[in-house]
């Protein structure tokens, strides 16, 4: 199973590759986002299961790569741009979600070429947008926690966000360069 998902992710370009493992590795993430909320937020964790909307996106983005490298790059924080939208919308950005845009913009800003410039302005741009444009218009949120539990959400959230962003410099950096997936 691990040969297939190092198979999967794997590409000639590193910036693909880099991409595609960032993809995974939130997607792989993404089964957990319920239990992080039931330990440090609250028991109420069925809106999580809203972001597994997103699942699929990010676990394509090794499959789009692999035909058309700028377009699974650019998938890639689309992705996260769609599902910070999403979970904003369900959540409320009480809940410090938005926060997930700054990885998205760095992916942007990180993995695209002096000469797919304007594609990277466009997806930063797009995530400064969406914060911009839709920060307190996203309605009410599908269940209202409480203060403590909100403030606890952004905790969370920063904390992840944060996490995602030394991850991608990581990756960007050549720090984390391979992730052997044989145990």
């Amino acid at each position: 199973m691990w040969d297939r998902i190092a198979g999967y992710v794997a590409h000639d370009d590193p910036m693909v590759a880099a991409c595609n493992m960032i993809a995974l590795v939130v997607a792989s993430n993404q089964p957990f986002y319920p239990l992080y909320v039931y330990w440090t937020v609250s028991d109420h964790v069925w809106p999580t299961f809203f972001t597994f909307l997103s699942t699929p996106l990010f676990l394509a983005v090794p499959a789009v790569a692999r035909r058309y490298s700028r377009t699974g790059r650019a998938l890639l924080p689309i992705a996260g741009i769609a599902n910070t939208m999403l979970s904003a919308q369900v959540f409320g950005p009480a809940s410090g979600v938005e926060i997930f845009l700054i990885p998205c913009a760095l992916i942007a800003a990180t993995f695209f070429r002096a000469s797919e410039r304007l594609i990277a302005f466009v997806l930063i741009g797009a995530a400064f947008l969406v914060y911009v444009g839709l920060h307190g218009v996203y309605g009410v949120p599908v269940h209202i926690y409480t203060a403590p539990e909100y403030h606890a959400f952004s905790r969370l959230n920063a904390m992840s966000a944060g996490t995602l962003c030394v991850f991608v410099g990581l990756i960007a950096s050549g720090l984390i360069s391979q992730i052997s997936w044989r145990t």
